[in-house]
């Protein structure tokens, strides 16, 4: 009891501390808040190393799809080589051979 006035216990401890501990208060809470900022920037790191490897297996996957695009375009340019070696060294005509009839286009 201090006079008059009846203090609880933890009246009495934060009036300590604020009296005589304020360096180590302020420590106490200089370590708290480094501790938030580690979690916090641990886990935004786990999310960035998460969202890395999705775009890393979208790459992979594009370029795979690349890799078939440019065979499909090689198979296709070679099909039309043939076809313009045909016609322009082989003199080679198509033949339309929907009616029935044979009818050569120029």
């Amino acid at each position: 009891m201090i006079g008059n006035q009846r203090l609880g216990l933890v009246g009495v401890i934060g009036g300590d501390l604020l009296r005589n501990a304020k360096i180590p208060l302020i420590l106490l809470v200089a370590v708290l808040v480094s501790a938030i900022f580690v979690v916090t920037t641990a886990h935004r790191t786990r999310l960035l190393t998460a969202e890395r490897e999705q775009l890393v297996l979208e790459r992979d996957a594009l370029d795979i799809e690349w890799r078939n695009l440019i065979l499909e375009e090689n198979a296709l340019g070679a099909h039309s080589r043939v076809e313009r070696i045909a016609t322009e060294k082989l003199q080679m005509q198509h033949v339309d051979l929907s009616q029935g009839n044979i009818i050569v286009k120029q």
